[in-house]
């Protein structure tokens, strides 16, 4: 393959990690949304994101150049980091919701 042909392919491949890495970031709402222009947060779909370029990870091992490895396992790393601290926080966030319904039920059966 020709050095241009090289550089373009390499490019495209930086230019798609990047892609799913702004979807992902979006998702976990740490990006704003530029469609919507809100912050919006699905949990779901930013796994699928993550698992998305976790495949390519796998399905590229051994054909990438080196350049193209360590971003892909830097940008793999910062997303699952990021990933598993959300999920943390909306598990704190379920516990004084849960915590609060279960108090009106108890209320509510008082009376």
């Amino acid at each position: 393959m020709s050095d241009e042909k090289n550089q373009s392919s390499e490019m495209l491949f930086l230019q798609l990690i990047l892609m799913f890495q702004t979807a992902a970031l979006q998702q976990m709402g740490k990006l704003m949304n530029p469609l919507t222009q809100k912050v919006e947060k699905d949990l779901e779909q930013a796994k699928f994101s993550i698992d998305i370029l976790g495949m390519l990870e796998e399905k590229t091992r051994g054909s990438l150049s080196e350049e193209e490895k360590k971003f892909l396992d830097h940008v793999l790393f910062e997303l699952r980091m990021n990933y598993l601290e959300e999920v943390k926080e909306e598990k704190k966030e379920e516990k004084p919701k849960k915590k609060e319904t279960e108090e009106e039920k108890s209320k509510e059966e008082e009376r």
